[in-house]
């Protein structure tokens, strides 16, 4: 692992705000165990993905200049999701390209973005994260993280140093859940096929536990498993990565 501390500004996401907190307490744990001095930015809002997807780009470009200025500051911008990172890192610069007072910072900000698995494992070199968590898990790559990021083996690489855990992988790994942000909302009955066929999908693995690095995909997952009353756990990789195992898994409600 690395050894210089760096200063990481924690963007935060807006579901794990509203939905998930533990999911940004686990963050924090893993950064600050890999050596990072973890800041979150309380001016830190939407990284403007929604609206930059339903062609909204002014008000996308509203929100940017607020993230941008939020966190150009630190050594690097890590998000525990896979499409906020994406926009940050790969939007960003195609939606200020046109915007010469913002084109520099928003590659700067860009270029030091990173999901959160792909951080510990790529740029601090962490080999073993010291948890425990039992469970046979499913892991589902979500469609940002896996195709516009790269991160797929980061977060098996990691969760192999989990003690008590097995993790599975989908005969149909690369497929779509289904939850695609508005496409959800717009397109409800396709969206449900889709996310018929990750949870069956899932339940074939024989798991009893599902992981994801995003949280709109687990969401979606997890509450399509909860309808049909399947009693597979869903979690974010990491609350596992951080052995957190006293938090509900996701739709689980109280033990």
């Amino acid at each position: 692992m690395a050894d210089s501390p760096v200063n990481v500004g924690l963007f935060v996401t807006c579901l794990v705000d509203l939905f998930r907190p533990s999911v940004g307490f686990a963050t924090v744990k893993l950064l600050e165990d890999a050596g990072c001095i973890v800041h979150v930015p309380d001016t830190q809002t939407c990284c403007g993905q929604p609206a930059y997807n339903s062609g909204s780009r002014n008000d996308a470009k509203d929100l940017g200049r607020n993230v941008i200025a939020a966190f150009q500051d630190f050594d690097y911008v890590v998000a525990p999701s896979g499409s906020c990172a994406a926009m940050i890192r790969e939007h960003y610069p195609r939606l200020f390209a046109d915007d010469p007072a913002m084109a520099d910072k928003a590659k700067r900000v860009a270029d030091k973005t990173f999901e959160l698995t792909s951080f510990l494992a790529d740029v601090r070199k962490v080999t073993s994260v010291g948890a425990k968590f039992n469970a046979v898990a499913a892991y589902h790559d979500s469609c940002s993280g896996l195709r516009e990021l790269g991160v797929r083996e980061q977060p098996r690489y990691l969760l192999a140093s989990v003690e008590g855990l097995e993790v599975k992988d989908l005969e149909k790994g690369d497929a779509c859940c289904g939850f695609g942000g508005t496409f959800c909302v717009k397109y409800p009955e396709i969206s449900d096929e889709m996310v018929t066929r990750k949870t069956s999908d899932i339940t074939a693995t024989g798991a009893d536990t599902v992981l994801a690095g995003d949280l709109g995909c687990l969401m979606n997952i997890a509450g399509k498993l909860k309808r049909d009353g399947s009693n597979i756990a869903v979690r974010h990789v990491a609350e596992v990565l951080a052995g957190d195992d006293g938090t509900p898994p996701i739709a689980g409600g109280e033990r």
